[in-house]
């Protein structure tokens, strides 16, 4: 474990300040399901902590538990997610719908910075790495995913683990409501950094980032 702030922290603080973006655009729909949205960041907060304050990672990091505080974090942020969109699901089983629709913007606004800050992305293995940058899967060492192909025209991998299980099951919501929510990100992610690859998911937890034919 390093004692030192490099660049991995920063990558994952950074996925950590996207995935809570994302947090406040849920916690409008509950407040258009008519949702006390107070009460609920209030009850939410006291299980996981609230969101991270606007200051820069070395302000706010532990520095004597660096890998341990970005877990945390990380856990935290996807709890109080878990919590809401529970909230809203309870209220409004149709309301899916409308959390589709704001992780697919969420997915197109990534790709839009993408395309802005890095330019055109040509293939799949650039696409996945890029898609990576931003959708939160644990740490690096929970090595999430084994990757099969990886090229110009296609990237292929199998998720070998899952780490958000426990975290939405806690919250009595099937992770496959997460899943199902993320893929709507990933496809809008592919579609709008390069239109001429698509996002496939297959059986046996098997993902397919390439190129139309």
């Amino acid at each position: 474990m390093s004692a030192f702030l490099g660049k991995v922290h920063y990558w994952l603080f950074n996925k950590i300040l996207w995935f809570e973006i994302l947090e406040g655009k849920i916690l409008e729909i509950a407040k258009e399901e008519n949702i006390d949205i107070n009460i609920l960041i209030e009850e939410t907060e006291k299980k996981y902590g609230g969101k991270l304050p606007q200051k820069p990672l070395e302000d706010l990091i532990d520095h004597q538990n660096i890998h341990g505080w970005l877990q945390d974090k990380i856990h935290s942020a996807e709890g109080r997610m878990a919590a809401y969109t529970k909230a809203i699901l309870n209220e409004d089983s149709f309301a899916i719908d409308k959390l589709k629709a704001v992780y697919f913007m969420q997915g197109k606004e990534a790709a839009k910075e993408v395309k802005e800050t890095k330019g055109e992305v040509n293939s799949a293995e650039n696409i996945y790495s890029e898609m990576n940058n931003y959708i939160l899967d644990g740490m690096p060492c929970d090595r999430v995913n084994e990757i099969l192909e990886l090229g110009d025209e296609c990237a292929t991998w199998k998720r070998k683990t899952c780490v958000h299980k426990d975290i939405w099951e806690k919250e009595d919501i099937p992770v496959n409501v997460f899943y199902t929510l993320r893929d709507e990100w990933i496809k809008a992610f592919v579609e709008n950094v390069n239109e001429k690859f698509i996002y496939k998911i297959y059986e046996d937890n098997m993902f397919t980032i390439k190129i139309k034919k």
